[in-house]
């Protein structure tokens, strides 16, 4: 049986065309970058820049403003922002994103 404490990220890696997720009971989980906007949009460098909430339930990258849950992810669930949200966000960040979606 899965228990909370195994369902929790230990290692990040963010590539130009995908997010894995290493967990805490040995599984990797590999989605589409472009499940989340805000990570395609993203630099090398805020790639790197993730850190874990609480025991792993989750991840953050404080650069991209963006958060991601690890039982969303399990189930599947890409980015919940809107496109409005998502355009606002690139519109106050214009200057540091030119040129870096990766689609």
């Amino acid at each position: 049986m899965t228990t909370a404490a195994d369902v929790s990220a230990q290692h990040v890696e963010v590539t130009d065309q995908h997010l894995t997720v290493d967990l805490a009971d040995g599984r990797s989980v590999t989605v589409p970058l472009a499940w989340f906007p805000r990570l395609l949009h993203g630099s090398a460098a805020e790639w790197a820049s993730w850190r874990l909430l609480g025991e792993g339930y989750a991840i953050e990258w404080p650069d991209l403003d963006e958060h991601i849950g690890i039982e969303g992810l399990l189930g599947g669930r890409g980015s919940g922002e809107s496109p409005e949200s998502l355009s606002r966000w690139l519109k106050a960040t214009a200057g540091d994103r030119v040129g870096r979606c990766r689609q």
